[in-house]
């Protein structure tokens, strides 16, 4: 069995075992791995403009707002752009500040019709810890994953 077999089993493993609406949920690690490995897989992060600009992007990612900001109000066009950027038979992984926001849009791929749809677990910056900060437990840059800041 190849790594990227094993990385989606294990994914697909988590999501049945949480009755999860999509494909798979993801460690940022195996995410990471699966956009260095597996051909035309996309990385959509839906945080807001504002998380983006101050808090640091993903090279390469698909970047499409799940709320807007000011307001955490809906993106209306959230469908349009994504069927707009992400072909539906791409492996599609979609990620936030902490797997929330991607939750709800991942769930909304896959109604979609989008045919391979994952959750990245963690987030960007993972849960807060005891402080009450995050990027200290979990989370795409605690993982040391490539990410870049404004």
């Amino acid at each position: 069995m190849g790594r990227l077999t094993e990385i989606l089993d294990a994914a697909q493993a988590r999501a049945k075992a949480q009755n999860l609406p999509y494909d798979g949920a993801l460690l940022p690690a195996e995410a990471g791995e699966l956009l260095a490995i597996a051909p035309g897989a996309k990385l959509i992060d839906v945080r807001t403009r504002a998380e983006w600009d101050w808090v640091g992007r993903i090279p390469g990612s698909v970047e499409i707002e799940w709320q807007t900001y000011p307001g955490a109000q809906p993106n209306a066009a959230f469908s349009q752009q994504l069927a707009g950027q992400v072909d539906k038979e791409s492996l599609a992984m979609f990620l936030c500040r902490s797997g929330a926001r991607s939750h709800a849009a991942a769930a909304t791929a896959k109604q979609l019709g989008f045919t391979s749809v994952y959750n990245i677990l963690e987030g960007f910056e993972g849960d807060k810890d005891a402080t009450g900060h995050r990027n200290a437990v979990g989370g795409w840059r605690k993982a040391g994953l490539p990410w870049v800041q404004s």
